[in-house]
């Protein structure tokens, strides 16, 4: 019995994609990346946004043309669209079979197994596996990568107390649940002994960890437990408020060797105006704060930031006030999403929504602004000796491609190598930057 997996959304709902491989993998059924080949198609969804509720319903249903013309017997919705429209799922994509929602995914061998046997009686029953949302994390150890082997996506948390008014996430993921550290431990462990070099700590919010199981922010005790780990060279840290970054989480950073300097702070809009609509816990004053003390005490620090445009009764004013913000921080990396009202959320009540045409003007004229101000930072960085993950070789051109402590995977730039001996995938070598090439960096390997 063969199996596709689609993924869809983002690196926390990858975690969850790898973890039910590993689930159907011990349950012994086979993998294809051929749709045509596949009897049976999960895939799990994503509703972070209007533009990926429409990918996933858009995946839904191309996948499911596949039941007249490829070997398509089964197909499984999971992940936060089933979450969130379980029902409406049914009515409307008559060519699912199943969902499973955000916490139930440990059940996937199961549905799986029950789907198949339905067809085998010519039954249509539809099967609905959605737990409440307090469950406890599912947090089993045993995965199946998809991410190369020598890097891994690390959840520490689920769920989300914020509570922005902008955001879905409690309603399909539920309130802040810390992963008890020795699950994190074991887990990190096994990656490290499979060959993982690199580990992405990820949670909706990193930065508020063990608050809820230990009663205090226990990031950093967590951190040099996985420093301490014999194998893993690099740790990353993504999605730290910048209300939660504490003294001690700036020293741990600081002081371990393995820590990447590295910090993306979500910060989503620079005036208090629109902070505050937002629902979000800080200021323009004090993020300004924050960053010039990270930059203080922790020397190369890169710093990455996410923001949204076009939120409702963003005024131009607002605007260009966020655009000279931008100017004047020069950060490392920085995202733009244009403002999508997610029905349920306060934000979508909000008078003076803002036209969609406009939110997405300010989105390109921020990011040009960022591309100026990143090729200038990446021009600072010629002649510096960093070190790079090989993640593959362009036979054509003869180089390597690879990343720095600077650069997340999938989101940040790259590093294009020269190197007179054969590398391998995961390898971790020194290279003398040569040549800025707008996101990206260029140079040559050094022989010690």
């Amino acid at each position: 019995m063969k199996i596709l997996f689609v993924s869809l959304g983002c690196d926390k709902n990858l975690v969850d994609s790898e973890k039910m491989l590993g689930i159907l993998s011990k349950c012994g059924y086979e993998f294809t990346d051929d749709e045509a080949e596949a009897e049976v198609i999960v895939v799990n969804t994503c509703c972070f946004i209007g533009d990926a509720k429409e990918e996933s319903i858009g995946e839904l249903i191309r996948l499911g043309r596949l039941k007249e013309d490829g070997k398509l017997k089964v197909l499984i919705a999971t992940g936060c669209l089933a979450q969130r429209y379980s029902s409406e799922i049914f009515d409307d994509l008559p060519e699912v079979d199943a969902v499973i929602g955000t916490m139930s995914i440990d059940s996937i061998g199961d549905v799986v197994e029950e789907a198949l046997g339905k067809k085998e009686e010519s039954k249509e029953d539809k099967i609905s596996k959605i737990d409440p949302l307090d469950a406890k994390p599912y947090s089993d150890s045993h995965r199946s990568l998809t991410t190369g082997g020598h890097y891994a996506y690390l959840k520490i948390a689920e769920g989300c107390n914020k509570r922005c008014t902008y955001c879905i996430i409690p309603y399909v993921r539920g309130s802040y649940r810390s992963i008890p550290v020795e699950d994190i431990v074991k887990e990190a462990e096994e990656l490290s002994a499979a060959g993982v070099k690199e580990l992405i700590l990820v949670a909706q919010e990193t930065t508020l960890y063990g608050t809820d199981l230990y009663g205090k922010k226990s990031l950093p005790d967590l951190l040099k437990k996985l420093c301490a780990i014999e194998g893993i060279r690099w740790i990353r840290l993504l999605y730290a408020y910048p209300e939660e970054i504490t003294d001690e989480l700036i020293d741990v950073i600081a002081s371990e060797d393995k820590i990447c300097k590295y910090l993306d702070l979500p910060i989503q809009h620079s005036e208090n105006t629109i902070l505050r609509r937002m629902g979000r816990k800080t200021s323009k004053e004090s993020i300004e704060a924050l960053i010039e003390k990270l930059r203080q005490r922790i020397p190369g620090m890169c710093l990455r930031t996410t923001l949204i445009s076009g939120f409702p009764g963003e005024t131009e004013e607002e605007f260009k006030e966020l655009y000279r913000f931008v100017n004047e921080t020069e950060f490392d990396r920085l995202g733009v999403f244009t403002y999508s009202a997610e029905e349920g959320t306060p934000a979508a009540e909000m008078p003076d929504q803002i036209p969609s045409e406009v939110a997405a003007r300010r989105r390109d004229e921020i990011m040009e602004l960022q591309q100026a101000v990143s090729f200038d930072l990446n021009e600072s960085h010629v002649g510096e000796v960093l070190e790079v993950l090989i993640e593959g070789y362009l036979p054509e051109d003869r180089i390597f491609v690879g990343r720095t402590y600077r650069d997340a995977p999938g989101v940040d730039g790259l590093f294009f190598l020269e190197a007179d001996k054969e590398l391998m995938t995961g390898d971790i070598v020194k290279a003398k930057v040569t040549q800025a090439l707008g996101y990206d960096l260029s140079g040559v390997m050094i022989n010690e």
